[in-house]
């Protein structure tokens, strides 16, 4: 029996189809990302068009080159753009479909879930949806063998997106990234103060103060501050900018940043 496969929703559009120039494009941005300090357990990555927020998510992403042979599982968790979405839905598909190749899903880790009310299966929730599917090219290209378990965020609140993570935790194994862009349309300027904004509120692990208009990966971000909270590591910025910044006007204009999780005992 063939495995079920969640096919790709934005490939040729956010980034390209075509392997050849994907695996150059997605090798570019890492070769030209300053990678200084350790690799961090987990990292928040935007999930923008690549010409927009690939480079900045590259900032995360090259400081995980030295783990290649270590990471065998990936927890993803972005959040809902297309379906209304309570709670985090799972989905039942076996393979990721990427230009780079399938990435398997860690199904197992996924019924070890099925005791927390806020984890549902919904493939719909996963169909279209694109804050995941951007990040698989940058993981390919860094790991050589994984697993994934690709997360839908819905509203849910922080203490039980952390509680999620608390059980896919793991070991050094384990890697978990978080898929959240910024403000969202607002003037240069007026973007940069809200982005500087969030940015502090993520690094002091201020989840209650990060709303809708600030990151739209919300719920997930503020799950990962709230663990981080309870387990005393910290979060440090590698990169903050916009769209006006990269490849757009300044008319209205996206916010993107790079995070990783700091402390001893991450």
């Amino acid at each position: 029996m063939s495995a079920s496969i969640r096919h790709t929703a934005v490939a040729g559009l956010f980034y390209p189809d075509d392997p050849g120039q994907l695996k150059t494009m997605v090798d570019g941005f890492l070769n030209s990302a300053q990678a200084d300090g350790p690799p961090p357990k987990a990292i928040i990555v935007p999930h923008a068009g690549y010409p927009f927020s690939g480079a900045v998510a590259a900032r995360a992403y090259a400081r995980l080159a030295p783990l290649r042979h270590r990471i065998r599982r990936v927890v993803l968790l972005g959040p809902s753009h297309r379906v209304p979405l309570r709670g985090i839905a799972a989905p039942t598909a076996e393979l990721f479909e990427s230009p780079l190749g399938n990435v398997p899903v860690d199904q197992p880790a996924i019924r070890g879930l099925e005791h927390l009310p806020q984890v549902s299966y919904l493939d719909e929730a996963h169909r279209l949806e694109h804050s995941l599917e951007v990040h698989l090219p940058f993981l390919q290209s860094l790991f050589d063998d994984f697993t994934l378990v690709p997360l839908v965020v819905g509203e849910t609140r922080p203490e039980l997106v952390a509680e999620v993570l608390e059980t896919l935790w793991g070991g050094a194994e384990t890697l978990i990234v978080i898929s959240s862009d910024l403000s969202h349309y607002h003037p240069y300027e007026d973007a940069r103060k809200r982005d500087t904004r969030t940015s502090h509120h993520i690094e002091t692990l201020d989840y209650q103060h990060i709303q809708h208009d600030d990151a739209c990966g919300r719920n997930p971000v503020n799950g990962l501050l709230y663990l981080a909270k309870q387990r005393g590591l910290g979060m440090t910025t590698l990169d903050l900018c916009n769209s006006g910044d990269t490849a757009g006007s300044r008319d209205r204009v996206v916010g993107y940043g790079a995070y990783v999780l700091t402390g001893d005992s991450a």
